[in-house]
């Protein structure tokens, strides 16, 4: 097996190409059974349309179920073994700056997730090797105020640790991105290294320190990216998901991981990136045209790890790595606000394919955020036009005599084997991705205590799927609205700052909400009963989630529902059962108040700030222009300089 894997081109292109077959041939499989189907009763316009749509939504599904099933083997093997090795514990000795972009945050959250991991980070004995930057885009004043105070706070707590420093902007220019790259231009000379934060990250120590090693021990890394597990949500909806993705994600991402290999995704924070080559490759150029698709780029992640690599360097996913941990939208309405920032950014990365800097893996994982948001659409139009061939053959009835002479009748041809088949493997493709994680859990009795115990565990994962089930026409139509408002009304979306409170959602803002999901699935369902009997109880799983739309938001966003649930041992999480350190440290911080008047900050930016040495970060060419290091393999001089 070692030996197997001890070539990593040679290995990523057997992997990659094993998932390619896997993909297409399943892909062509239930395609064919889904022409059967639709030509046994007469393949017309309705009906070729219906195959074309099928066949891009399956290849979809197919690709996310072999990629859980490379995860699975990964992880039942224990880890990847071209994957990164396990930081060596050794001092480090390089500088590392951990950076906090925030924006009209709530600075009681940011102190406490801050508070947390230096805490850890001090515990490592490593904290000298550390910096941290809060980098603030507030234009409250008020807001900026308690910034300053929390900062000055922090610096008398951990005076001789590591550096504390705060900078506020005058001009919020380029959003996230531009904060980072106003960082980098100022102080990024000092840092071989800068893990990046969101205003709801918290790291454990021993993680902080790990990738800076890391880092060290591979001076062919570009980024680091570790896997954050959401943490702290009460509400219903945000226990559901971290639920979820505490249960299911370590599989997607590591069957991610094993074909993407060093040419993985970034996901803008919870991970470390090397500055120098950051500053090298990484200025966003200005898209052409106005916003949404033009004008400066929104969702900056993708992009910038798919440049990194262009640039020679590996971008790596690394599941194993623990002690991460970001928050969670409290309701749908939040959830789909953020969502909608990101598919307007996603959707924006079409435009930047053709950047000659980003390679065919680059290429294919921004198409793939790309049709992360197409696939919405997509379903929603199979979905219709299924319904209306359904209908329109149920309205004619089976005909057995086509116009003009016939010599013998046109007998219908049975396809419920086909039928069947297909059923089966969509349910397969939707479902197996989940019980492979529930597998993983249950194969180890440490495993399974932390969510709950075994019955639990199950009726928790039977809990999950229905809800996710309901939600999951919901989040089709809003997604679809999301995509339309870019491509037709070419309205841009205002980046503005997340909620991450246990908002909980009244009757009438789900009600101005879904009104029109309900209104929908009314008429699907009184449609498909009057016309197309036998077709209603198929589409049972899109049409009742539409029309109890309204409650499920509401009811999902109570906080007293979730925490019922909880006390019951139902969608338990091992960061509730046994909740790490850093998580305690940060509820503990939650409850306490800084002093305004105890703790005086300074007025200037200047007290607050080490001297600058800053990085050049020149913009990236729009194609037709070069890029100075465009194609180039890892730069000798920076590599050194590292």
């Amino acid at each position: 097996m070692q030996q197997f894997f001890s070539s990593y081109r040679l290995n990523m292109t057997v992997r990659r190409a094993a998932l390619a077959t896997l993909v297409a041939g399943s892909t062509a499989i239930a395609a064919l059974l889904w022409s059967e189907v639709i030509a046994a009763r007469g393949l017309d316009a309705l009906g070729c349309a219906s195959v074309v749509l099928f066949t891009m939504n399956f290849a979809w599904l197919s690709l996310s179920f072999w990629s859980a099933v490379f995860g699975l083997a990964v992880r039942l093997i224990g880890r990847d073994p071209i994957s990164l090795a396990s930081a060596q514990d050794r001092p480090l000795t390089t500088r590392t700056a951990i950076i906090m972009p925030i924006c009209n945050e709530d600075p009681a959250r940011v102190a406490a997730g801050i508070e947390a991991s230096i805490l850890g980070l001090e515990e490592t004995g490593e904290a000298r090797h550390f910096d941290l930057f809060v980098l603030s885009d507030s234009r409250d004043t008020d807001a900026e105020l308690r910034e300053r105070q929390m900062i000055a706070q922090f610096r008398l707590q951990h005076t001789g640790s590591l550096g504390i420093y705060y900078r506020r902007r005058q001009q919020n220019i380029g959003r996230k991105a531009g904060n980072i790259e106003d960082f980098i231009r100022r102080w990024g000379a000092d840092y071989a290294h800068m893990i990046v934060f969101d205003a709801d990250s918290v790291m454990s120590g021993q993680s902080l320190v790990a990738l800076a090693r890391l880092m060290e021990m591979h001076p062919d890394c570009g980024i680091i990216q570790t896997l954050a597990m959401p943490a702290g949500g009460q509400t219903l909806f945000a226990r559901m998901l971290q639920f979820a993705n505490r249960l299911y994600a370590p599989v997607l991402a590591s069957g991610l991981a094993c074909w993407t290999g060093g040419d993985s995704l970034y996901y803008g924070h919870n991970a470390i990136v090397r500055t120098a080559v950051f500053a090298r490759y990484c200025g966003l150029p200005i898209l052409p045209g106005k916003p949404p698709l033009g004008g400066e780029i929104l969702s900056h992640d993708f992009i910038e790890g798919a440049l990194t690599v262009g640039g020679g360097y590996k971008v790596w996913l690394v599941p194993e790595l623990t002690g991460s941990y970001e928050g969670m939208p409290a309701n749908i309405i939040d959830y789909a606000k953020r969502d909608r920032r990101w598919c307007h950014g996603n959707l924006q990365h079409a435009r930047l394919l053709g950047l000659p800097l980003v390679k065919p893996m680059g290429r294919l994982l921004l198409s793939m955020g790309v049709l992360s948001y197409l696939t919405s659409p997509l379903w929603l139009l199979l979905l219709v036009s299924s319904t209306a061939d359904v209908i329109q053959h149920t309205a004619a009835g089976i005909v057995y005599f086509k116009p003009g002479f016939n010599l013998f009748p046109d007998w219908p041809v049975a396809a419920d084997f086909q039928i069947d088949v297909l059923l089966a493997m969509t349910l397969a493709a939707l479902l197996l991705p989940k019980v492979m994680g529930l597998s993983l859990a249950l194969l180890r009795r440490t495993h399974r205590d932390v969510f709950g115990g075994t019955l639990s565990l199950c009726a928790s994962v039977l809990m999950e799927i229905a809800f996710s089930t309901l939600l999951a026409p919901i989040m089709m139509l809003l997604q679809t609205a999301f995509v339309a408002e870019v491509l037709f009304t070419r309205r841009s979306v205002a980046w503005m700052t997340q909620a991450r409170d246990d908002r909980g959602l009244g009757w009438r803002e789900a009600f101005q909400r879904h009104a029109g999901h309900t209104a929908l699935g009314v008429l699907w369902a009184g449609g498909l009963f009057a016309l197309a009997p036998h077709f209603f109880w198929w589409l049972a799983p899109i049409w009742l989630g539409l029309v109890i739309a309204v409650p499920l938001s509401v009811w999902s966003s109570r906080r007293n529902v979730g925490r019922a649930l909880m006390r019951a041992g139902m969608l338990l999480t091992p960061e509730e059962t046994r909740p790490p350190r850093e998580l305690r440290r940060m509820r503990r911080a939650l409850h306490r108040r800084i002093d305004p008047i105890a703790v005086e900050p300074s007025a200037s930016d200047g007290a607050m700030v080490p001297p600058e040495s800053g990085l050049t970060m020149p913009r990236i060419a729009w194609p037709g222009q070069r890029m100075a290091g465009a194609g180039e393999t890892v730069p000798a001089a920076i590599r050194d300089a590292l």
